[in-house]
């Protein structure tokens, strides 16, 4: 008979769930307090382990199953499920934690059975199933995500935690504002510009890493643009076959856009970059060629906070996978020996920046469908994060077809791969709307 831990610490809430799982033939341990709890894991390795998601029991339950994962030869990998109040960002959060499943509350006795019964017949439980995830002097800079998505939008319900905007992400630092990308995220972040300068001019500089339509296709309806008090500098490198003014121009070109950018009121400059190093404001930024059709540009800002590395499209080489396989020691430093040198050149680009945000739009099944197409998937980019010791990454460009829920396991296999190593990379996944902020004091630790 199969034995579940139930972890809840409401009474008639765990009566109700114990009742439904004894009428579908589980033998019940219960456990009101974390002692009881990680005592009655030991003895019987429970096969299910459910708690309400409510703190601290979800810490409990996520102790118990690490320490089910501890025993040395496992027969089996406990299924974690939580419940909770159906709230969209409790249960993103709880599947970045690891969590195999998440049901809301009131628990539906029927329903638990065939979701206990599904996971069973997917291979959850055993040694081999899915990683747990983990826990893991100057103007301060800030870093706000407002498109996060890859190769085109993707609106709707199964999208909006992370969102379905596509690449734009904006850093200030002091007065200095640089938009990295204009994909349609920026026109949100237009939106929120106007609404806080209100009258005052704004000074903007818009970095592009390439002029595929997922980065360009926001700019038409960028409102800052439109009035004449503010200045937009657009630097990047060449556009396709053509040069960055008609690429960016072109896309508002009649019968496509009913307005030109000569039209556009607001003081626009393009500067074509032929450097590698410039500065943008009080801003040093450096540049580096992508592995991306076309001309791809990676940008690496150093700021009083610590660098920030932004590839948002790149094809990482398959090296990096098939030299660290699921669950290897880590890599001594010879193992980049023969790593390619497009490989290597972006990795020394990278080394040791506070964030870097990369490409992770696939995992490794779906990349192995679409290699040489210039994007990577996750596995690679934590590898390649690791290796370059970076302090934070983001996970970016997620995959139109990408749910919410799949980008959330996305990031607790991710942050299970890192710990695997005994690495303290922490790992996210890009959301619009988060910000995240390095005071000028983090810089001197990096």
């Amino acid at each position: 008979m199969k034995t579940v831990l139930v972890i809840v610490g409401e009474q008639a809430f765990r009566s109700r769930l114990t009742s439904g799982l004894k009428e579908h033939g589980w033998s019940i341990l219960e456990a009101g307090d974390s002692d009881l709890a990680l005592a009655l894991t030991r003895r019987h390795q429970p096969d299910l382990i459910i708690c309400d998601w409510q703190a601290p029991w979800s810490d409990i339950a996520l102790s118990c199953r690490s320490l089910a994962d501890q025993k040395e030869t496992p027969s089996r990998r406990p299924i974690l499920l939580a419940a909770g109040n159906g709230q969209i960002a409790e249960k993103m959060a709880a599947l970045e934690s690891g969590v195999d499943e998440y049901i809301a509350k009131p628990v539906d006795a029927e329903a638990l059975g065939r979701m206990l019964s599904r996971l069973s017949a997917n291979g959850h439980g055993n040694a081999e199933a899915k990683p747990r995830g983990g826990h893991g002097g100057g103007a301060e800079t800030r870093l706000k995500f407002w498109g996060v998505r890859g190769s085109i939008p993707a609106p709707g319900p199964e999208t909006a935690y992370y969102g379905g905007n596509t690449s734009c992400v904006e850093v200030r630092v002091g007065g200095d504002i640089i938009i990295l990308d204009a994909g349609t995220g920026i026109r949100k972040l237009g939106v929120a510009l106007v609404e806080e300068f209100q009258d005052r001019p704004i000074n903007l500089n818009v970095l592009i890493t390439h002029t595929h339509w997922d980065h360009i296709q926001g700019f038409p309806f960028f409102p800052p643009a439109y009035n004449l008090n503010n200045k937009v500098t657009i630097y990047g490198y060449e556009g396709a076959r053509q040069g960055l003014q008609s690429t960016l121009s072109s896309q508002m070109e009649s019968p496509y856009f009913p307005i030109s950018m000569q039209q556009m009121p607001g003081t626009i400059t393009i500067h074509e970059l032929k450097e590698m190093n410039f500065r943008v404001g009080a801003i040093e930024v450096k540049a580096h060629f992508l592995n991306h059709p076309g001309i791809c540009i990676g940008y690496r800002l150093f700021t009083p906070g610590g660098s920030i590395s932004y590839l948002p499209d790149v094809e990482l080489f398959q090296q990096l996978r098939t030299r660290w396989k699921a669950g290897a020691e880590p890599a001594p430093a010879r193992v980049f020996d023969s790593v390619p040198e497009e490989d290597r050149t972006a990795l020394d680009f990278i080394r040791g920046c506070e964030v870097l945000i990369l490409d992770s739009q696939y995992d490794a099944g779906e990349y192995a469908q679409h290699s040489g197409w210039g994007h990577s998937c996750f596995e690679d980019a934590v590898t390649f994060a690791m290796q370059a010791g970076v302090r934070q990454l983001f996970l970016f460009h997620h995959d139109p077809e990408h749910t919410d829920e799949q980008i959330s396991r996305m990031v607790a296999c991710a942050r299970e791969r890192a710990l695997r190593h005994h690495s303290p990379l922490v790992v996210e996944a890009a959301r619009e709307g988060r910000e995240v902020l390095l005071p000028a004091a983090r810089a001197l630790s990096v």
